[in-house]
């Protein structure tokens, strides 16, 4: 069948992306799925970091690829074998397949397949191979969803059955933002409740950690940006103070209002300068976690001494540690609840046409999560 998506062809465009257009919208040939496949008509997908990424270098991945990987949509057809889905599902991409066999999968840590992360370095699906095509051949697979498209083809064990109840330009985000964000507060630092917590980078994974910090009673939650256009947003979450983190003085600041520093402390912006702040503002005994992923000749130093002397914890967060099957349907309920309101984290929805202007407004750091409508 044919279905249009957003290919990118090469990376490190100039900006602005409205007038470069490093994303293509063409149409593509796609293939049934295969036996562990399905076909999935995409309603919703958000713009994301990991995209970007992509399209400016920071992540290199083969080339021609139809990106988007924070997507959501209808089941069509099932493969052969599939079991966990049925036509007319509605579904939640995650962007590491679980192959269930790999030693990571086997103890509890599908977020660090081997398979998968094979697999999505590749370009390719789980089950090998690729499903998109153009006339001049391939197209590669962005995290084995290419979300920016009409329809995909997905493994099963990419996807998460949902309540059809939700909205699908809100269930978009819990494929990558709630999850990374909620589930590095809960998953991988398992904070106390009356803990006080930092968030460097406002983002839609940092406004989601910040959720996070308030859904497991966090006493003093601290917002931490370079953009003071984003507190506002913070303060709807949960955040109970706000600080420009590029302040010459940010410790002292941070000290003075917690003394000691923050037992945990949360760097979701993807870059150095960022995870500086956040290990600094940490008290001793304290936990600095990171979920950013920043271009990977990217280096980050820190005293030694104080791991040992301040038995200091750096810890590394992937899809928030998370087990998609028992996560993501946790979440979605604490949303129907209203208990989990991510609402406000939706700046903006548009269509597939205008996703390089999307990807501007996510460049300039001044938008929560933007979602691209495709029905």
């Amino acid at each position: 069948m044919k279905t249009r998506a957003a290919v990118l062809y090469e990376m490190e465009a100039s900006q602005p992306y409205k007038e470069s257009k490093p994303l293509k919208i063409e149409s593509l040939e796609l293939e049934d799925p295969h036996e562990h496949e399905v076909l999935l008509k995409i309603h919703a997908a958000g713009i994301c970091h990991s995209d970007l990424s992509v399209i400016n270098g920071s992540r290199p991945r083969p080339l021609p690829m139809a990106l988007g990987h924070e997507a959501t949509g209808e089941v069509l057809k099932v493969g052969s074998s599939v079991t966990r889905v049925k036509e007319g599902d509605h579904v939640v991409c995650t962007f590491i397949p679980s192959c269930g066999k790999c030693i990571p999968c086997k103890e509890g840590r599908p977020a660090l397949c081997e398979n998968g992360a094979k697999a999505n370095e590749k370009g390719e699906m789980l089950e090998g191979g690729i499903r998109l095509s153009n006339e001049d051949g391939q197209v590669y697979h962005h995290l084995g969803v290419s979300g920016f498209a009409e329809h995909a083809v997905v493994s099963e064990n990419s996807i998460v059955k949902i309540s059809n109840e939700i909205p699908f330009e809100r269930a978009a985000v819990f494929g990558c933002a709630v999850i990374t964000g909620i589930g590095a507060v809960m998953n991988t630092a398992q904070i106390r409740p009356g803990s006080n917590v930092a968030v460097v980078g406002l983002g839609g994974i940092g406004l989601n950690a910040i959720i996070g910090a308030k859904l497991a009673g966090a006493n003093e939650i601290i917002a931490l940006d370079i953009n003071e256009d984003k507190f506002d947003l913070a303060k709807q979450f949960g955040a109970t103070a706000t600080f420009n983190s590029s302040d010459d003085d940010i410790d002292e600041q941070i000290k003075e209002y917690v003394p000691g520093g923050v037992e945990y402390a949360f760097e979701t912006a993807g870059v150095v300068p960022a995870m500086q702040v956040a290990y600094r503002i940490t008290k001793r005994g304290g936990t600095t976690v990171t979920t950013g992923l920043p271009h990977p000749k990217d280096e980050f130093s820190f005293p030694q001494v104080t791991l040992a002397a301040e038995e200091r914890t750096v810890k590394g967060s992937y899809v928030g540690s998370c087990v998609p099957d028992r996560d993501i349907p946790r979440f979605v309920s604490l949303y129907k609840q209203g208990r989990l309101n991510i609402d406000p984290l939706i700046s903006e929805v548009i269509t597939l046409d205008d996703i390089n202007e999307g990807f501007d407004k996510l460049a300039s750091g001044d938008v929560g999560r933007i979602i691209v409508k495709m029905h």
